[in-house]
């Protein structure tokens, strides 16, 4: 029992949420388990015009792959680290999915505008 207890007090840190708006949502810190060796920042953000929206959701995971994938008006980037509490910022996940959805509107945009000559 003691070396669970010393395992633990080891174990990774990382902050927390599922489905929130914003970041300053997600600063919930939790304690991983033995297997869970990553945090992983998931930011899904979509949007039409002026209208757009992210959703953040933060986890400890026992194997993590970063990428970034955006189609249409809407993106998805997955973001890696393994020190303690260090997703504490959803902010370059949301960058980076705003600029693969701008870019992505300016696609269809211009198929529209040539679909219509």
């Amino acid at each position: 029992m003691a070396l669970t207890a010393v395992r633990d007090a080891y174990s990774l840190s990382c902050y927390t949420c599922t489905g929130q708006s914003s970041n300053a949502q997600c600063m919930t810190a939790a304690n991983c388990t033995a297997s869970e060796t990553s945090c992983e920042t998931t930011v899904v953000a979509g949007g039409i015009g002026a209208l757009s929206a992210a959703v953040i959701t933060k986890q400890c995971v026992a194997s993590c792959t970063a990428s970034s994938f955006g189609v249409s008006a809407a993106s998805t980037t997955v973001s890696c680290c393994n020190t303690d509490l260090c997703n504490i910022s959803g902010a370059f996940s949301v960058k980076s999915s705003y600029t693969i959805l701008a870019l992505s509107m300016v696609l269809l945009l211009a198929l529209l505008r040539n679909s219509s000559l």
